[in-house]
């Protein structure tokens, strides 16, 4: 893998992308810990730190998933009262998630045609995996109601932590094959000012190692 860096706004990106083949045979399979249920109760506990601020903004309405996993967004967030909807490009995650009753699609996010249809959209380590991840937040800006939020994930490179990795030249995300970017704080939050997303809270996450949490409501 070959990473570059815009000298410009100072993204890490790789300088190329998967195939359609290659992706299809990457999603042809999927990780025990993102099957729906894995790790339910441990999973919810460090699903209800994120719904419960996420539900300081939007109290209600369709929260969609997207690259929903485990499931652990969706159970916990129609805990709160929200009516859950995943989004997987995993056909038998999508069909997991139908067996254990919520409504799940197996399609790309893009693809959607239904403005305005959701209160919450969660890219819980999603942009990252995105070739062209600003396409993500334009379909996001879409389909989310007036006063929607979403809320991302991903690892924060611009960080201490990220850099202490690196000294041990023990960072696994350079080797990540699944991801072509890597954010700072910095430049996620000018990317979702340029998709017309104004960032209102950031939180270290603890989901995975060295990643950063953000809430932004679409403007």
């Amino acid at each position: 893998m070959t990473w570059m860096r815009c000298a410009a706004c100072g993204h890490v990106f790789t300088d190329g992308y998967f195939s359609d083949e290659v992706c299809a045979e990457v999603f042809s399979s999927t990780n025990p810990n993102q099957k729906p249920g894995a790790s339910f109760e441990q999973n919810r506990y460090v699903s209800a730190r994120i719904v419960e601020r996420v539900a300081r903004y939007v109290p209600e309405g369709r929260w969609l998933d997207v690259g929903f996993g485990n499931g652990s967004m969706l159970f916990t967030a129609e805990e709160w009262g929200f009516e859950p909807e995943g989004l997987d490009l995993r056909p038998s995650t999508a069909e997991a998630m139908r067996r254990l009753g919520v409504e799940a699609r197996c399609a790309d996010l893009t693809t959607l045609d239904e403005p305005g249809r959701y209160s919450v959209i969660s890219m819980a380590d999603v942009l990252e995996h995105m070739p062209y991840p600003g396409k993500g937040l334009v379909a996001a800006h879409r389909l989310l109601r007036e006063d929607g939020v979403i809320f991302a994930s991903m690892p924060h490179y611009d960080c201490a932590a990220w850099r202490l990795l690196d000294a041990g030249n023990v960072n696994p995300y350079w080797g990540e094959l699944e991801h072509f970017h890597n954010f700072s704080r910095r430049r996620l939050y000018d990317f979702l000012d340029e998709h017309g997303f104004e960032p209102l809270n950031y939180s270290v996450s603890r989901r995975y190692r060295v990643c950063m949490e953000v809430i932004a409501r679409r403007v």
